[in-house]
């Protein structure tokens, strides 16, 4: 089989450059990356398509082709849309439209031949799915990763600020995408029962899919790497990245404690992700303070709790949680630092070094739609307090089986209870660096990721679903010619996030 990944935003290289630097790289990246990787060892060609950027401040994306070191069957191809420098995720849409994907079925034409199907990752790549299925009759799978509508809801969108919010993040487009990728993908796939029914039904996506039927739907979670993450896996620098971690305690914890357990933190400086939580709940618990130092590990900031960080939404994250440490008399008990080289080996390597000092995993997100980081971190013997809100409370939790702890990320006080539950207790801390490490390595893995979509392709391709033109939505006139007028594309949103009776109100600039 011959399988095409659309996925425009971000990029890939052989060395895996920026994965974890920008909001459009990150995990969705390491995804696709994994399954096609997967994929293609099981003897199928793939490739993953994604955007060209010619730009000297990111020359990894220039080349056309590029393959990863040892795997056969995958190429990563980079196309033009737009201009040549680096573009982030919301301005891409018209150059997607205008340029991407006639430059896809281009390319393919001058091959000689299409894929049999294309996997559509996040709401871009989807409406690139549809566009190419209504040109060539090429079927696709859609998977979000995250829907714009939740994003909406916690940036509390109202009608009179939705255009100043969606002047940066684009939302008439997105939404609007993901409504049109949902409606025409052969199936929709998710990593959990809970993102399908949750994301996929709210109102902004009425009529769009049917969340109740399961002819539309998959659920396959994705898996850790345990060659990178495995409890015993090495990296060439985990030596390197233990005397690193070191350096950076001595810096900041005071001596007396420089050998106690970590509360260990490892995501990126959004406010979704409630970082601030999990430092109210370290402060706010004498118990945790005795017992544990807390440490995050902030992408590529050194020190972020004494130097202001360029990046707005960093700093806008940062400010208060300097405000906690400095009220609460932290200093000297909280670390937060970069990894040198910001790979996933070297996080590897400090989860590693962590477990050494029976340290926890936290993941306090507000809401996280998988969560694959405290999967990683449980494969390499942390046990994991996460989240209740999202994919955690299916991949730690079973009927009544706990395989990590879950908390309320909107309740300080609860993520403490959930951190002291297994610092105070060394059976309870042994349990679950047991459970939790156990459970991935049974039912996250890559490759059951990869059987599961090509188990899934084989069945649309064998059997292709026939649904009456009725039920597709039409492609918007702007999806067909980006120079049309997208004030009436922002009402559309606002009928569609808070009904036809609440007018948006539209600022003529």
């Amino acid at each position: 089989m011959h399988i095409g990944f659309l996925n425009p935003q971000g990029n890939f290289d052989s060395n895996n450059s920026h994965i974890t630097k920008h909001p459009d790289f990150g995990g969705q990246l390491v995804y696709v990356k994994q399954v096609a990787i997967a994929i293609a060892q099981m003897g199928h060609k793939v490739d993953i398509l994604t955007r060209q950027i010619i730009d000297p401040e990111w020359p990894e994306f220039a080349e056309t082709f590029e393959t990863y070191p040892g795997v056969d069957n995958v190429r990563i191809i980079r196309l033009p849309a737009g201009p040549k420098e680096f573009l982030p995720k919301e301005l891409l849409w018209p150059h997607l439209v205008a340029d991407w994907v006639p430059n896809i079925l281009k390319f393919y034409q001058q091959e000689g031949g299409l894929p049999d199907a294309m996997t559509a990752h996040y709401g871009d790549g989807g409406l690139c799915g549809v566009l190419i299925e209504e040109e060539t009759g090429i079927p696709f799978t859609f998977t979000a990763h995250s829907l714009g509508a939740q994003k909406m809801d916690k940036l509390e969108v109202t009608p009179e600020n939705l255009t100043a919010i969606d002047e940066q993040f684009n939302f008439r487009y997105r939404i609007l995408a993901e409504r049109l990728s949902m409606n025409r993908s052969a199936v929709n796939i998710t990593s959990t029962q809970q993102e399908r029914k949750e994301q996929y039904s709210h109102r902004v996506y009425s009529g769009a899919v049917d969340v109740d039927n399961n002819n539309r739907f998959a659920v396959i979670p994705p898996g850790a790497d345990f060659s990178i993450f495995g409890a015993k896996a090495r990296s060439e620098n985990e030596e390197a990245t233990q005397e690193f971690i070191q350096e950076r305690l001595a810096r900041d914890i005071a001596e007396a404690r420089r050998d106690l357990p970590v509360i260990v933190a490892s995501s990126r400086l959004e406010p979704k992700k409630n970082i601030l939580g999990l430092v109210q709940a370290f402060a706010m618990s004498p118990t945790l303070q005795e017992r544990a130092n807390l440490m995050l590990i902030t992408g590529g900031l050194d020190d972020p709790l004494r130097e202001e960080a360029s990046d707005g939404i960093a700093e806008e994250v940062l400010a208060p949680i300097r405000e906690v440490v400095k009220e609460n008399d932290l200093w000297g008990k909280i670390s937060a630092f970069g990894l040198s080289d910001q790979s996933q080996e070297s996080l590897a390597a400090a989860y590693r070094f962590m477990v050494k000092r029976r340290s926890v995993f936290a993941l306090t997100a507000l809401y996280e739609p998988f969560g694959l980081a405290p999967l990683e971190a449980a494969v390499a013997g942390l046990p994991v307090v996460a989240t209740k809100n999202g994919g955690p409370s299916e991949s730690f939790r079973q009927g009544n089986k706990e395989y990590g702890v879950l908390v309320d990320p909107e309740d300080p006080a609860d993520i403490a209870r959930g951190l002291e539950r297994l610092l105070c207790d060394a059976q309870e801390w042994e349990y679950f660096a047991q459970a939790g490490q156990q459970r991935v390595l049974k039912k996250y893995t890559w490759e059951s990721t990869a059987e599961n979509y090509l188990t899934l392709l084989e069945q649309i391709l064998s059997s292709p679903e026939t649904r009456s033109r009725a039920e597709l939505l039409p492609i918007h006139p702007y999806f067909r010619n980006p120079e049309s007028q997208t004030d009436v594309f922002l009402e559309e949103l606002g009928d569609l996030y808070f009904g036809s009776n609440q007018k948006v109100l539209i600022n003529a600039s």
